[in-house]
């Protein structure tokens, strides 16, 4: 994962679980939990730690790692914050012990990691995982091409917040081999106009079924949160992947 931070802005920042509140994806990875048992649980690329908290419990360790700093900042903030481990780093952060139950990456956070970095942080969460344990994350699905819609017109949006009237838009500003490129906008009452470049990396299932597979983990892939088959019109590809008990 890149440890540039393009969540620099706390103003920014603030608004994030306005836009992006939980919601069939939190239930999920909720449910994963349960289902896995998971004692030890980290979220990789936690962001403001919306979904990190709501795992914490009695009984439970969970750690959250992000390298933005200002969302860890955000998240250290937010009720329920004491009961779960802040770290700022990337996948090198994840321990290395095999006494993991539960590693998730929430938010489409694997976008993050290069073609050429995937091999290494899924052998990182290998080694964190204990025989069994569960690595899970979601990213979009190639053939779907949601970035096709994120034009000025498509995405264009005003509305009142705590920082007054946002005018905001999303716009593509590179769309090749598997790297899409985009810039949001964040015009100001004032004009100010704070623009933010991200650089998303569109992994396709079969990549990431070879990079998990030769790191020892049992892989399945669906096309959505109520385990729907994969097609052309399945927005996401959600992935479960087991760390086999032979792996070494």
């Amino acid at each position: 994962m890149t440890a540039d931070d393009p969540y620099r802005d706390p103003d920014l920042v603030a608004l994030y679980d306005l836009d992006n509140p939980g919601g069939p994806d939190h239930e999920w990875y909720r449910a994963l939990a349960e289902d896995v048992g998971a004692i030890r649980i980290v979220d990789l690329g936690c962001g403001t730690g919306l979904l990190t908290r709501s795992l914490a419990r009695p009984g439970r360790e969970v750690t959250g790692i992000d390298p933005s700093e200002t969302m860890l900042d955000f998240a250290r903030h937010q009720n329920g914050a004491d009961a779960v481990h802040w770290i700022l780093g990337d996948a090198s952060q994840l321990p290395t012990d095999g006494s993991v139950d539960l590693v998730i990456s929430t938010g489409n956070a694997m976008m993050h990691v290069t073609r050429d970095e995937l091999p290494a942080v899924v052998a990182t969460v290998a080694a964190g995982l204990r025989p069994g344990g569960v690595f899970a994350f979601e990213t979009r699905n190639p053939a779907y091409r949601e970035w096709d819609a994120w034009t000025p017109d498509r995405t264009r949006t005003v509305r009142e917040t705590p920082i007054g009237r946002l005018e905001e838009w999303i716009e593509v500003t590179a769309d090749r081999d598997g790297i899409v490129v985009f810039d949001a906008h964040n015009m100001l009452p004032d004009g100010t106009d704070r623009v933010y470049t991200t650089v998303l990396t569109v992994h396709t299932a079969e990549e990431i079924t070879a990079a998990l597979e030769a790191a020892g983990f049992d892989v399945q892939i669906t096309g959505g949160w109520e385990g729907e088959p994969v097609d052309m019109s399945s927005r996401l590809l959600v992935v479960e992947a087991v760390r086999s008990a032979t792996a070494e």
